[in-house]
C-alpha cells in the first residue's frame, strides 16, 4: 500500500505541473497532461504482475494430518516469499490410490481441516487437490480454492476416468459446473486433470475470459500402457491451450509413488477356482509440473520424480501482446457453438440424423 501511495503522489505531483508535453489526454472540459508514468502506475494498480508457485509435493498415501501439515507450511512459505497463487496437486490432501478407504479420508467444507487450510491463506491464495463429501454423502474429486483466509469455492472434477488404471467413476460423483474466481486482476479457472482432454472444459472456461487455467493432475508413468507416454501427451495438451487460447496455463502434477493391490486372480484348477494371492503394482508418478506463457513457451518445470516447487512471476502485458498480436478468439462466437450444440442434440433425440447442402443450402434427411 505504501508502494502505491508513493506512486499516486509521484503521479499527482506531475499532473499538477503546467508543463507542456506532446502525450496529452481529454478527459471532459479539462486537459491532463500524462505521461509514461501514468500507464506504469495503471499496471501496479491493476495486479500487472502476479508471482506464482507450483508445490509439487509425494503426499503420503491415506494420512490426512501429514499431508495438510505439508500443505499448510508450503502456503505459508509462499506467502512469506510473496507468492500470490500457490498450486498443489490433484488429491494432494490423500493421495491417489485411495479404493474402498475413500470415505475415511474425505472431507465437508466445513470441516477442520478445511477452515485451517482457508486460515493458512491468509494474505495469499491457493488450490488445493482433496477428496470433498457434500452434506447429502456423494464424494467428489474436488479442488479447494482459498484466498486470504476465506474458502471461494470448491470445483468437483467433471470427467472421471474409469479405464486403464483409474478407476474414480466407482468413487467420486461428476461436477456440474466450470466456475471462475478473480485474483489480482487475473480471472482463473481450475480443471482437474481428465478435464483437460475433454476440449469443452477449457473452452468454457475461455468463454469466461479467463486468463489462468490451473490444471491439477497425477500423472504415473505406464498407466495407459507401455504404447503410449502420458509425460509427452500433458506437455503437447498444455502448450496447446496456452498457445490457441492465449493463456498462462499452470499444470501441477505430484512425485513419488504409491504401491497398490491388485484384485485377487481367479485360477481354475482341476475344474475348482483357486484364489491367487493379490500382487502388488508400483505407481510411480513423474511430477514434471509446469508454467506455459500464452505463445505456448515453458517458464519453469519442475524435477521429473521427485519433490520440487517452481515460480514464476506472470505479467498481465504479455497476455495482451498475445491477443493483440494473435487474436484467435475475436470472432469466437459462443452462441454459435450454443445453437449448434441445441441442433444436433435435437437431432440426435429425434433419431435423424441430417446433412447440410452447403451448396444448396437445403436441409436433406
Amino acid at each position: 500500500m505504501e508502494l502505491l501511495n508513493g506512486c499516486f503522489h509521484f503521479v499527482m505531483t506531475k499532473l499538477s505541473k503546467q508543463d507542456t508535453d506532446d502525450d496529452m489526454l481529454t478527459c471532459g472540459s479539462g486537459d491532463i497532461r500524462l505521461h509514461h508514468i501514468c500507464l506504469h502506475f495503471t499496471l501496479i494498480i491493476g495486479g500487472g504482475l502476479m508471482k506464482v508457485r507450483i508445490c509439487q509435493t509425494w503426499p503420503k498415501l491415506l494420512d490426512l494430518e501429514a499431508n495438510l501439515e505439508e500443505i499448510c507450511a508450503c502456503i505459508q512459505k509462499g506467502r512469506n516469499d510473496g507468492v500470490n497463487l500457490s498450486v498443489f496437486p490433484e488429491l494432494a490432501m490423500t493421495g491417489y490410490f485411495v479404493g474402498k478407504q475413500y470415505h475415511e479420508v474425505a472431507l465437508r467444507l466445513d470441516s477442520p481441516q478445511v477452515a485451517r487450510l482457508a486460515k493458512a491463506s491468509k494474505g495469499t491464495a491457493a488450490v488445493v487437490g482433496f477428496i470433498e463429501e457434500s452434506p447429502a454423502m456423494n464424494f467428489y474429486n474436488s479442488a479447494l480454492v482459498l484466498e486470504d483466509g476465506n474458502l471461494v469455492y470448491s470445483y468437483r472434477k467433471l470427467n472421471l476416468p474409469n479405464y486403464g488404471d483409474f478407476e474414480e467413476r466407482k468413487i467420486f460423483s461428476s461436477g456440474s459446473s466450470v466456475p471462475i474466481f478473480r485474483l489480482q486482476g487475473y480471472t482463473v479457472a481450475v480443471l482437474i486433470c481428465n478435464d483437460m482432454w475433454h476440449p469443452s472444459l477449457p473452452y468454457l472456461a475461455i468463454t469466461q475470459e479467463a486468463d489462468i487455467i490451473v490444471s491439477i493432475i497425477n500423472s504415473s508413468e505406464g498407466s495407459m500402457g507401455a504404447a503410449f507416454s502420458n509425460r509427452e501427451s500433458w506437455g503437447l495438451i498444455n502448450k496447446f491451450y496456452a498457445r490457441i487460447f492465449g493463456i498462462y496455463l499452470l499444470c501441477a502434477n505430484r512425485a513419488g509413488h504409491e504401491e497398490v493391490l491388485t484384485r485377487t486372480p481367479i485360477v481354475i484348477r482341476n475344474g475348482l477356482e483357486v484364489a491367487q494371492p493379490p500382487s502388488q503394482d508400483m505407481h510411480i508418478f513423474w511430477g514434471g509440473s509446469e508454467i506455459i506463457n500464452p505463445f505456448g513457451k515453458q517458464m519453469a518445470k519442475a524435477a521429473i520424480r521427485e519433490p520440487d516447487e517452481v515460480t514464476v512471476e506472470l505479467e498481465r502485458d504479455l497476455l495482451r501482446t498475445k491477443r493483440i498480436m494473435l487474436p484467435y478468439l475475436r470472432q469466437d462466437d459462443p452462441f454459435f457453438t450454443f445453437r449448434e450444440l441445441g441442433r444436433i442434440l435435437k437431432d440426435k433425440e429425434e433419431g435423424s440424423c441430417k446433412v447440410r447442402d452447403i451448396v444448396e443450402g437445403s436441409i436433406s434427411p
